[in-house]
Formats: C-alpha cells, sequence, structure tokens
C-alpha cells in the first residue's frame, strides 16, 4: 500500500440562515470574455453574503490592485462575525446535477502539497494534466499572500475503473449528514451535500490507489500517480508556490500541520458518468482574419476546424494538433498584434467570433478520458489548455472554505 495525499479537513461553511443559493458562485476562471455574466450575477447576489465577494473573476484581474484587497478584508469579515463556521475534521460527499448531467459525484478533503508537483515530466503523486502557464501564477500569488482562506475551485481525478470509493459513498449516503441541498445560481443545477466524520477506511482505500506496482501494472511506470488535476491546475500551483515561499520559515514540527500545506479540492473518478471531457478552444481577435486564417491553414498535419466553418483534418494526434496551432497564435500575435483567450463550448465561441469581424475561433475535438492517465504517465502534461471538464456552468461553485493562515 502507498502513501494517500488526501486528508480530513477543517471546513469554513457557510453558517445556517445564509441564503446558499446567493453564496455559491461558479469558478473564477469561467466567462472570461462575456462580462455580462458576471454582471448578472453580481445583480443577483446584491448585498448577500456570497463567494462573490471572497473571490476575484479573472475577467477583472488587472483591477486587482483595487479588488484583491476588499476580497481579503470581506474574508475576515465573514470569519469573525460568523458568516462561516469551522467543522470538525472530515471529508465532504457531494453529488452535483448539471443542464448536462443527472449526477456526477465528488469527494472534497484536503490533498498534501508536498504530494503535488506542476513541472513537466513530474512523477508526483499528484500531476498537472496540462502545461502550467508560468505568468498566471504571480497574479494569484498575490491575493493568496494576504488571505487567511482559499475557496478553491479545483477538481482532481483518479483512476478507478471499478467505482468502489464515490460511487460506494454514494450509495450510503443516508447514513451520513445532509449539510447541504440547493439549487445554484445562474443554470448551475443542483447540488447536495453530506459529511463524513469517520474517514480513516476512505482515506486507506486512496493510499491503496497509490501503490507501484499497480501503476507498474496500470500505465507502465512505478511511481505512483494518485490525482491528476482536472480543473483549477492554476490554482493548485499557486497553492504549492505559496506554500513553498513560507515553509521555509517553519520548523519541521510546523510543516507538517501548517493549514498552508493542505489543499481544498473535490476528487472525482474520472469514470464517473458526469465526467466529460469538453475541448477548450482558441478566440483569437484583434487581427487581420483573413490573413491569420490562412497562415494557420498552412499548418498542414494538425487537426482542427473553424468556428464559422472548415474542418482540417492533418495527421498529427490531439496534443500535437493543439501544440502546433498554439505556437502558430503565439508567432502571429507577435508579429502582427492581437490577443488569445480560451473560450468553453462551441456554441460560446461562435457567439463570440459573430460579434467580431476582427476574430477568429480555432476548434478541436474532444479528448478520449480513459487515456488521461496513461497519456500523463508516459508523456507527462498534456500542452496548456487542451480539455476541460464539462462547460462553464459545470465547473465547481465555491461553497467550502478552509483556513490556510
Amino acid at each position: 500500500m502507498g502513501k494517500s495525499a488526501l486528508h480530513a479537513a477543517e471546513f469554513l461553511l457557510p453558517a445556517k440562515g445564509v441564503d446558499l443559493s446567493a453564496w455559491a458562485v461558479v469558478a473564477c476562471d469561467q466567462f472570461t470574455s462575456e462580462e455580462e455574466y458576471w454582471k448578472e450575477l453580481a445583480a443577483y447576489v446584491g448585498d448577500k453574503a456570497s463567494a462573490l465577494h471572497v473571490v476575484l473573476p479573472e475577467i477583472y484581474l488587472d483591477q486587482r490592485e483595487k479588488l484583491a484587497p476588499v476580497t481579503v478584508e470581506k474574508m475576515k469579515e465573514y470569519i469573525a462575525t460568523g458568516v462561516l463556521e469551522k467543522t470538525a475534521p472530515g471529508l465532504i460527499l457531494t453529488v452535483r446535477k448539471t443542464p448536462y448531467c443527472p449526477r456526477r459525484i465528488g469527494l472534497i478533503g484536503a490533498v498534501d502539497l508536498e504530494e503535488y508537483e506542476y513541472a513537466a515530466g513530474s512523477r508526483a503523486l499528484i500531476r498537472a494534466t496540462e502545461g502550467t502557464i508560468a505568468e498566471r501564477i504571480p497574479p494569484r500569488l498575490e491575493i493568496r499572500r494576504d488571505a487567511p482562506a482559499e475557496f478553491p475551485h479545483i477538481m482532481l481525478l483518479y483512476d478507478d475503473e471499478t467505482r468502489s470509493v464515490n460511487e460506494a459513498l454514494y450509495e450510503n449516503r443516508n447514513r451520513y449528514e445532509k449539510i447541504y441541498d440547493f439549487e445554484l445560481n445562474m443554470g448551475g443545477g443542483h447540488t447536495e451535500g453530506y459529511f463524513i466524520s469517520d474517514c480513516e477506511e476512505i482515506l486507506s482505500r486512496f493510499a491503496a490507489f497509490a501503490d507501484a506496482e499497480r501503476s507498474l501494472k496500470k500505465y507502465g511506470d512505478s511511481a505512483p500517480f494518485l490525482f491528476a488535476a482536472g480543473d483549477g491546475n492554476h490554482s493548485l500551483a499557486t497553492a504549492k508556490e505559496h506554500w513553498n515561499r513560507i515553509k521555509g520559515s517553519l520548523s519541521e514540527k510546523e510543516r507538517a500541520t501548517h493549514p498552508a500545506r493542505y489543499c481544498l479540492a473535490e476528487i472525482v473518478n474520472v469514470y464517473d458518468e458526469g465526467i466529460h471531457f469538453e475541448p477548450i478552444h482558441r478566440f483569437v481577435s484583434g487581427v487581420d482574419k483573413t490573413a491569420f486564417e490562412k497562415g494557420l491553414l498552412q499548418l498542414e498535419n494538425a487537426s482542427f476546424f473553424l468556428a464559422d466553418g472548415g474542418v482540417h483534418e492533418g495527421k498529427d494526434s490531439l496534443p500535437a494538433s493543439i501544440a502546433a496551432v498554439d505556437r502558430y497564435i503565439e508567432d502571429y500575435l507577435k508579429k502582427h498584434g492581437g490577443k488569445v483567450d480560451y473560450v468553453h463550448g462551441t456554441e460560446n465561441l461562435r457567439a463570440l467570433v459573430g460579434k467580431d469581424k476582427t476574430s477568429s475561433g480555432i476548434c478541436f475535438k474532444p479528448m478520449e478520458k480513459s487515456e488521461l492517465f496513461a497519456y500523463v504517465s508516459k508523456h507527462g502534461a498534456l500542452p496548456k489548455k487542451t480539455f476541460s471538464m464539462g462547460e462553464g456552468v459545470e465547473k465547481r461553485y465555491y461553497l467550502e472554505g478552509k483556513l490556510i493562515r
């Protein structure tokens, strides 16, 4: 049996009386080209206690100098005034229904950042599934540096075709205390949660997955591979860098229990029926559309299709095609200007391209989720923004938090 990177957590949860439908909001890295979404959400929330007030949507990341201190102070206020209350140590079984799937089962706990590495070629227990964009970490570090708590949207995948953990917990969910059950705002669906205080058997099952012999048999590599970052890799990388910065000033005893060493994440079986991989498309704007697409179509080996028509079939694999397109975009923008954004959903991309004649949308096919662990184990991380787990409204909603100071 290997060692597990998963631990029980002392959660921060909204106190009784807080309107949970106003409290829970979608991951901050969604709808980054659709400010209307965030304006509508802000109007819905109003002055109610909400996670919207303690996270910074990435669409406003360029205003972080003004907004970040406000979110930090609001966290402190919610903790001091009892809007947020700390639980006993435990895990939370969470069940999500979305407009696209009837059920997704997750298990929320704290993962040990000492067991996570996002560098290319990592053989850690917890690994990135795609390239980490280094410049996206410092802005997040600025926010995390002074924050007393975290409210992450991280989802980690584990590889269990026997469906022996989350699914079994779901079947026995009535044994546990139900702590929330409500409709999510902005079309996010429904969520319910169950608090699990007796965690030892569950944690030991994950430790069994972190076994060298199992990894060798499944992936051809004896380095145990327990969790793959499905969503929120940059949040996880930021938590790791924050921990790296402060742990040098701590004694060995302090390091073992410091709350910043552990990061909240939702753990989901890659075989869960509610997990479906969606491609992340490229939205390039501020360019000469004709010239940009003429050069793009000269990538003869890459496979992709354009949002407003035209399929380009090449012999390259999906990861190789994405890498080739990204290199072309980066080179074009350096020479001619413009910008690139990463968009979830073909229809969303088509709507954006339809409104902007200086733009182009490049679409990719989805990756097969059953290939993920074997690919990452053999080749390392995929190109950045290769896949997304579901549509934008299916992303984790901020609900649970944890102290990090």
